[in-house]
């Protein structure tokens, strides 16, 4: 097949074998994938996550977050996924020992390609109301919603989202899917606070311009907020929790969602004086993952403002040079 490889950590669109779908797996063409920042940490930072396998010696397809058509059944599988249904699934690829993670792992090849597999127990079919480009960017969204929910934010709380990217959008989506009245969120993007704005933000600022903390500190007075601090760490950047650790008020919740490689140096003693509470990853779970599907195609979730560009495999290289210099829109899909 046709894929996006790569191979000794460079990246060339060319003719890759094909998978071939295993005990209880489904073999599916891929309609629509979302590139993702950690298709980019996988790259630069090889071991970087002891759930990601690494083999400069084999190829590896990636692509994590994906819609397909089923083309094909592996052994023991069910008629409950029929030739030509579109379905999704979280990018886990089950059989014996640790699952794998798809498009992160050789044994588990993406939606950067023609063709890829996926378990039947982690696989959902998809009604016609979804979009495609929609479902490709359920596991960004789900992202958000798991640390929204974590965090147990409820209403008078006022919460600051760091970071308008993927990750901040989908944080700004699950606050006001609750019924969050103020959303202030910052990023020294004045597009992606836009974006923002078009899944809820009422507050954006640009850090660049004024502190973040000090409009939260004002807003909080006007609006009555409860305490303590909700704060989304959602830009994965070089220094950022340790600036939120300096600049936040007493007693905040700091829920860390970006995406970071390699080491950034904290302050444990600064955050342990401000009584901070810091929670890093652990999402999403299956609950939200399936339940964020359930919304999108529910349509009680539109994902698809966020998509600001449609691609081919050959333009999947470039695009994701440029997700690595933090340029384009919040999301980009590309159509295999």
């Amino acid at each position: 097949m046709r894929a996006v490889v790569l191979r000794g950590g460079e990246l060339e669109v060319r003719e890759t074998a094909d998978p071939v779908a295993g005990q209880g797996e489904l073999l599916i063409r891929p309609l629509s994938a979302a590139l993702c920042a950690s298709d980019v940490h996988y790259m630069d930072n090889p071991n970087s996550a002891p759930r990601f396998v690494w083999d400069a010696d084999r190829d590896v397809v990636m692509g994590h977050e994906f819609i397909g058509e089923v083309v094909g059944h592996g052994p023991g599988v069910s008629d409950a996924f029929p030739i030509g249904a579109r379905v999704t699934s979280m990018p886990l690829l089950l059989g014996t020992g640790d699952p794998h993670v798809i498009g992160h792992d050789p044994d588990a090849p993406g939606a950067f390609g023609e063709l890829m597999r996926v378990s039947e127990m982690m696989t959902r079919a998809v009604p016609d109301t979804a979009a495609d480009d929609a479902v490709a960017v359920v596991d960004a969204f789900a992202v958000g919603e798991f640390y929204v929910r974590s965090s147990g934010i409820g209403p008078g709380e006022l919460p600051l989202v760091i970071g308008a990217g993927a990750i901040g959008l989908s944080a700004v989506a699950a606050l006001r899917s609750r019924g969050i009245e103020h959303i202030i969120v910052a990023d020294y993007s004045p597009s992606r606070l836009e974006y923002a704005r078009t899944f809820g933000a009422t507050i954006v600022v640009n850090p660049a311009e004024r502190s973040p903390y000090e409009v939260w500190r004002e807003t909080a007075r006007d609006t009555g907020a409860t305490w303590p601090q909700v704060v989304f760490e959602c830009a994965g950047a070089p220094g950022v929790v340790q600036n939120i650790v300096d600049s936040c008020e007493f007693g905040t919740k700091i829920f860390a969602a970006g995406s970071w490689s390699g080491v950034d140096p904290l302050s444990i003693p600064s955050a342990m004086h401000q009584g901070l509470t810091i929670q890093f990853g652990g999402g999403p779970h299956p609950q939200d993952w399936y339940g964020t599907l359930d919304a999108v195609a529910e349509g009680r979730l539109d994902p698809l403002p966020s998509v600001g560009r449609t691609i081919t495999l050959d333009e999947v290289p470039e695009a994701l040079d440029h997700l690595r210099k933090g340029q384009g829109p919040p999301r980009v899909v590309v159509h295999p």
